[in-house]
């Protein structure tokens, strides 16, 4: 099958998380039924890959290796407060999603690039950490640890991007969230991707003062476009 390596771009805007869910998975799995189709037919119909951006609401969500507990307040708490609660199906443990963070959901057919997941989550938090490098930080990964970290190693290990997955087929879903003018006061409400005892930091945080999300969504998209040799369709 020829591959292609062109990402159509779509923006959500601000979106629920069940909603975007369900973007999320229309995508995925009309992309799996094309290659069952091919395979089935003995064609070799190009398979589409998508890349979403998506602002939510203040929501917490649970991977499915994650713990309850990891969640330190109940329902009533996070009605009163405003956050929804949701359990997915992307691996993972319990994090936030809310406004001031960016949320890129890559929906990529890994036929057309690579096929080896851990390749793929690396590639992501490298683009994350070639981002950060354009803002003047050193960012990196923590042994173990999936997701893009500051200050590793010392006390003051802290963490910016959130990631967790869900392939099938070699179609990937879900991916990374970055803190970039988000309210990191809602982390206090859980033990962010059950890791004890490190914090959690924000771009505005690190460099004192709010960021243009869009410039970061730009940073992101050039790095993604290196790493994956993909081009990109914005239309």
């Amino acid at each position: 099958m020829k591959k292609n390596k062109t990402v159509k771009i779509i923006d959500l805007g601000r979106k629920s998380y069940g909603e975007s869910l369900a973007v999320q998975e229309k995508y995925f799995n009309d992309i799996i039924e094309l290659k069952r189709a091919n395979r089935r037919n003995g064609t070799s119909e190009p398979t589409n890959n998508f890349l979403l951006w998506v602002e939510h609401p203040p929501v917490f969500t649970l991977g499915k290796s994650g713990k309850i507990e990891h969640l330190l307040v109940d329902q009533q708490a996070l009605a009163e407060k405003g956050i929804e609660f949701f359990q997915t199906n992307r691996g993972g443990d319990i994090t936030f999603h809310g406004p001031g963070q960016i949320v890129g959901y890559p929906i990529f057919d890994l036929d057309n690039f690579f096929t080896d997941i851990h390749k793929y989550l690396r590639f992501l938090e490298q683009a994350v950490i070639d981002t950060l490098t354009e803002y003047g930080l050193e960012a990196t990964r923590s042994e173990g640890e999936t997701g893009v970290w500051l200050d590793v190693g010392t006390p003051f290990a802290r963490k910016i991007c959130a990631m967790g997955v869900r392939a099938s087929r070699w179609v990937t879903m879900h991916g990374f969230a970055l803190n970039v003018n988000t309210d990191l006061s809602y982390f206090n409400h859980i033990v962010p991707c059950g890791i004890q005892g490190k914090g959690v930091t924000s771009l505005a945080k690190e460099l004192g003062g709010e960021v243009n999300t869009d410039e970061v969504k730009q940073k992101l998209i050039k790095n993604l476009g290196i790493l994956f040799e993909a081009h990109w369709d914005a239309t």
